[in-house]
């Protein structure tokens, strides 16, 4: 045992010793690399989708528009990297979906099954929606991230009576959660669904108003692709490219999708129509590409479609649509860009009136400036100059020099001002985060409030390469970390734990209800558990005791199966008899064999 240790250690000196050598090398001989343009988006999305299920929507939702609803819009979140999750309310949380990173089309298809199997429920209280959603954010929301919640409901409230549930106390508990998602950045854009005209529009408005977003209603599934745009178009500082409508001829129609530049990460084609449409799509160059295909995802409902372009081509693409005779079909366009925009540093020193400050901002892809000056050829740009004393914004225009805005900001007042810039084309917008001057002389004449770090001087990045230093330094490092490693592992291996929580749903296969979701903490296991201890010992789900888990490195836990209920992961059966490591946001399936029940887990941390 003690010969193992010692060989251990010399490998992981030496390779620990290799690992400094050459990350010291890489960053500062070669630099660090720039990430490569057009890559993920500068800007994800955590939304929460909220919607009411009470039995009051029957007849304001006949025809579940607000399912429709959600399933459109986790259609339009992009392919990879979104998280999404979902509540069901009454006067209580009648089911909830956990947030999930969509990372396939099988994530999007188990989200619109949950969707599939919402029930109703009586009674509402619109405050438990909007309070549940806005703690899944403030717990679960990546900070990387832009959180919105999206409500989708008829405006009013039921109590019931004998629980002496008030609307004022209701209102309360609402202002309170109203409150939180302004102090965390959280929108709440609100839907409201009146099939029966009974829509009670006021208090939806102004939860988007409090919140700056935008409220909107329907009674039709016809309004959506606009409605879901605008919401899109709004967080994410877009456009909606309007694209012709037409009249369904019962042959394929053409119409010219110009994607603009090679920034584009995705173009979401909503197509609306009373009956099924066909779709056909020509690239660029002139050649057919297949609707679905890698590069080109379609979605499907009774009252939508949604074409996916991953990527495309700069250029003119041709959509052929093919509708029923005389249907009209309307088509949407937005577009996802990979962009930002940066203000430069405003030149430190005092300020006062009279003096001219010199602006100047350019984009960003992917952290990086943007090397080509093509997508600048169709922007204009301006200076919000906002005075903070007296609270009136003056706007004025920058000059577009190919590849950057400039411009000049005389400042007319001793006064503070907020200083941000906005450039635009036809399908998108950006603006630069703001930054604040002081001309008040009792401020000492402060620069901006956001200086960016200058760049150091070529001499400073010329210095030599210090080899002696890295090398004792590696050595040192390689020891201490052989020791920290070794003692680490007899501490985890003596008294190892878990970390995060199991969510489980159990289906009924003869009736196809879902149970409530069930989150079960792990932190109170400690080196192994079994499934049908999490399922509380219930006799007839004995078959799940030899499915058993233990923590992995990580956050990570491992599943290993010695039973005969299969385990399926993104729709197949996958061998865990030799472990299964599973990550924050895997789900699995088990079908089980003695009866007709199907358990669903997602592991959470």
């Amino acid at each position: 045992m003690q010969q193992r240790y010692k060989q251990s250690l010399r490998i992981l000196t030496a390779f620990i010793v290799f690992w400094l050598l050459m990350s010291t090398l890489g960053s500062e001989i070669y630099g660090a690399a720039p990430a490569a343009q057009g890559g993920q988006p500068g800007s994800r999305i955590d939304a929460v989708l909220v919607i009411d299920v009470s039995n009051s929507m029957k007849t304001s939702d006949s025809n579940k528009v607000g399912n429709e609803a959600m399933k459109m819009f986790i259609d339009m979140l992009s392919a990879q990297g979104d998280k999404v999750g979902i509540i069901a309310y009454t006067d209580k949380v009648q089911r909830e979906k956990a947030l999930l990173e969509i990372k396939t089309p099988g994530d999007k298809q188990d989200l619109k099954d949950f969707i599939d199997g919402l029930d109703r429920g009586p009674y509402t209280d619109i405050a438990v929606g909007i309070k549940e959603a806005v703690k899944v954010l403030q717990k679960g929301s990546d900070p990387s991230h832009e959180p919105m919640i999206v409500l989708l409901a008829d405006g009013n409230n039921d109590f019931n009576k004998s629980s002496g549930r008030t609307q004022s106390a209701s209102d309360q508990e609402l202002n309170q959660a109203v409150e939180e998602a302004k102090a965390a950045g959280i929108p709440i854009y609100t839907i409201g669904l009146n099939a029966d005209g009974k829509l009670n529009k006021a208090p939806l408005e102004d939860l988007a108003n409090q919140t700056a977003a935008k409220s909107f209603s329907t009674s039709t599934a016809d309004d959506l692709p606009r409605i879901l745009s605008e919401i899109f178009a709004s967080h994410l500082k877009l456009k909606i490219v309007p694209i012709q409508s037409m009249t369904g001829t019962g042959s394929f129609q053409e119409v010219t999708v110009n994607v603009p530049n090679a920034n584009v990460l995705e173009a979401n084609i909503s197509i609306i129509s009373a009956q099924p449409v066909e779709t056909e799509l020509v690239n660029p160059a002139g050649d057919k590409v297949a609707v679905p295909s890698n590069d080109v995802l379609l979605s499907k409902s009774k009252s939508y479609s949604l074409i996916k372009m991953l990527s495309p081509s700069e250029g003119d693409w041709k959509l052929r649509v093919k509708g029923a005779s005389k249907d009209k079909i309307d088509i949407n366009l937005i577009f996802n860009y990979d962009l930002e925009l940066e203000m430069e540093p405003i030149a430190a020193g005092s300020h006062k009136r009279g003096d001219k400050v010199q602006i100047g901002a350019y984009l960003t892809s992917n952290g990086q400036k943007l090397q080509t000056a093509e997508l600048y050829k169709n922007m204009n740009a301006v200076l919000l100059a906002k005075d903070l004393d007296s609270g009136q914004t003056e706007e004025i225009k920058l000059n577009n020099t190919g590849d950057k805005f400039e411009g000049t900001f005389e400042i007319p007042e001793a006064h503070d001002y907020e200083l941000k810039i906005r450039a635009e084309e036809r399908s998108f917008y950006r603006e630069s985060e703001p930054v604040t001057i002081s001309a008040k002389a009792a401020s000492g004449g402060a620069g901006a409030t956001k200086p960016t770090t200058p760049a150091a001087p070529e001499a400073e990045k010329e210095k030599p390469f210090p080899w002696l230093t890295v090398v004792i330094s590696a050595i040192a490092a390689a020891v201490l970390a052989a020791a920290a490693y070794f003692i680490a592992a007899a501490v985890k291996k003596a008294n190892r734990g878990f970390v995060g929580q199991i969510v489980i749903e159990i289906r009924d296969e003869n009736t196809h209800e879902k149970s409530f979701p069930q989150y079960k903490k792990l932190t109170a296991f400690k080196g192994k558990f079994n499934l049908h201890q999490l399922l509380q010992l219930a006799p007839e789900l004995k078959e799940t005791e030899k499915v058993v888990f233990t923590p992995a490195k990580g956050d990570r836990i491992t599943l290993r199966n010695g039973s005969a209920v299969p385990v399926e992961k993104s729709g197949r059966v996958v061998d865990a008899s030799a472990g299964l490591e599973l990550k924050s946001g895997d789900r699995i399936t088990l079908p089980l064999q003695q009866i007709d029940k199907t358990i669903f887990i997602e592991y959470l941390v």
